[in-house]
């Protein structure tokens, strides 16, 4: 059984009321929200894929509409935002979401991973603060140093930005898919003074990063082989325990000399091997 698997059957079982993993099941499937890339995979070794208007609450349960008839779902792997995701709780236009989503989650009778809020983490203006979080909660030292990051809204950090933008990454410190951000060393003059007009016109809106030397790997390409820059994201699963997934997401810069491997501009994947 995949770590993953684990983690939200743990998640059904806590739904329920605490019920036996088997029984947990028993009374709803997992259930897998958003088309993603990967939900291929995901429908065959975790979880069925559904859209909002497949899901319905009552009394307080959530159910997804089936050929069968409706079936309870105790969990919910979400790639929704939070704004989107119940219509009577949040943004009223989502057409992408489930009313009353929010009332049986507060109940406790479904479990939504990801929970609503974490997506604080991804807030790049949240990065800086990682290694003080580790003091503080956890008393230790980090064992990985952060990668050196200047927050555009304070006026020492922004000055040091600005004199050197044609050297740094500069990101929107909410943003994700590659989109609003500056690679200085391989963008044009125009660019980058655009790009500073709007750092200056709101600076707590970006942080400032060095352009990092991701590793290259050899790639099949058009013209056949050729090193694209890569990087590897692992993943850590928060359950009843934490546990880390052997492995990771392996994403390649297709576009020769880019640095930028997000799927969302021209980026792909690769197969990750774990040699022990």
């Amino acid at each position: 059984m995949t770590t993953r698997r684990t983690v939200l059957k743990a998640a059904a079982a806590i739904a329920v009321g605490g019920l036996g993993m088997g029984e947990a099941l028993a009374q709803g499937k997992l259930r897998l929200t958003a088309a993603t890339g990967i939900a291929p995979w995901f429908t065959e070794r975790l979880a069925e894929l559904v859209e909002g208007p497949d899901l319905f609450v009552k009394d307080g349960f959530v159910y997804m509409r089936t050929t069968g008839g409706r079936q309870r779902v105790d969990v919910i792997y979400r790639r929704v935002d939070d704004a989107f995701l119940d219509p009577l709780a949040f943004r009223e236009d989502s057409l992408l979401g489930v009313p009353g989503l929010l009332s049986a989650y507060r109940a406790g009778n479904v479990s939504l991973a990801n929970a609503i809020g974490t997506g604080v983490a991804d807030d790049k203006s949240t990065y800086p603060y990682v290694p003080d979080m580790i003091r503080f909660y956890l008393g230790e030292e980090p064992l990985l140093a952060n990668v050196p990051t200047w927050q555009c809204k304070r006026p020492e950090d922004r000055a040091y930005v600005m004199d050197h933008l044609a050297e740094l990454v500069v990101k929107e410190v909410q943003g994700s898919g590659g989109y609003g951000m500056l690679v200085g060393p391989t963008a044009a003059k125009a660019q980058i003074e655009a790009f500073r007009a709007r750092v200056q016109a709101d600076p707590s809106n970006y942080i400032a990063q060095p352009t990092l030397s991701l590793s290259t790997c050899p790639t099949f390409v058009e013209r056949g082989i050729a090193p694209r820059h890569v990087d590897l994201r692992p993943f850590v699963l928060s359950g009843r325990e934490v546990k880390l997934v052997p492995g990771g997401l392996t994403r390649v810069a297709l576009k020769e000399g880019s640095l930028v491997v997000n799927s969302s501009q021209g980026g792909g994947t690769k197969d990750t091997w774990v040699v022990d």
